[in-house]
């Protein structure tokens, strides 16, 4: 009987400790790595994030966490209904936006419907991306990358392009909101040579860079 219950215990407390580990950097299938779950309720109030938000171009070494890259994330291009709506809007839901991390750790891909990431390359990618120390710099950056080709199926090509600049730039602006409110810094860089960057990031064809926005703890 004591043989018995010991068993029961160790059987319990095993199923206990693997319930409390985290997932941040868990496989899924196809390789892509799960993201811990966004909060979608309490945290800074969105009149405080827009009266406090400033640009940032120094910061800390300090790691950003996987939480804080995820809701980093989804606040740019989370989904956020069963309808595959997302956080920030696009001309007739068609989401002409990739987003996309450069770490130390690698390079990845945001994919919004399993929010998690898609690795691309191993290489730390940051001081390639850019001629700017703000980019070189960063623990992290974001690069907001737009399909102009297929927003032009059906429209003007200007208009295509106004499409998707609108778009990087609501998706823009929730991230850096974002960021705020974790108490984070971030500024938008848009003075960028998209060839330059869309080779570094080794782009597929007609993904075409838009915005960089480097992330950190601000430097004191």
């Amino acid at each position: 009987m004591r043989k018995a219950l010991l068993c029961i215990f160790l059987f319990v407390a095993v199923t206990l400790t693997a319930q409390t580990v985290p997932t941040a950097a868990a496989p899924q299938s196809g390789g892509s790595i799960a993201l811990p779950a966004a909060a979608h309720t309490g945290g800074m109030s969105l009149n405080e994030a827009l009266a406090t938000r400033r640009s940032v171009r120094s910061f800390e070494e300090t790691k950003i966490t996987m939480e804080e890259i995820g809701q980093l994330l989804w606040s740019a291009q989370g989904v956020t209904s069963d309808k595959a709506q997302r956080t920030a809007p696009s001309a007739h839901a068609l989401y002409f936006l990739h987003l996309y991390v450069a770490r130390a750790e690698g390079f990845f891909e945001y994919i919004p419907a399993l929010h998690a990431l898609q690795p691309i390359s191993e290489k730390d990618l940051r001081a390639t991306l850019s001629t700017q120390e703000t980019v070189k710099k960063a623990p992290v950056v974001f690069l907001i990358a737009g399909e102009y080709e297929r927003a032009a199926r059906g429209v003007e090509r200007a208009t295509a392009e106004r499409l998707v600049n609108l778009e990087a730039g609501h998706a823009a602006q929730n991230l850096l909101l974002e960021a705020t409110a974790l108490k984070l810094g971030a500024v938008p860089v848009g003075g960028i040579d998209p060839k330059q960057t869309a080779a570094a990031a080794g782009l597929p064809a007609g993904i075409v860079p838009v915005y960089l926005i480097p992330v950190g703890h601000p430097k004191k």
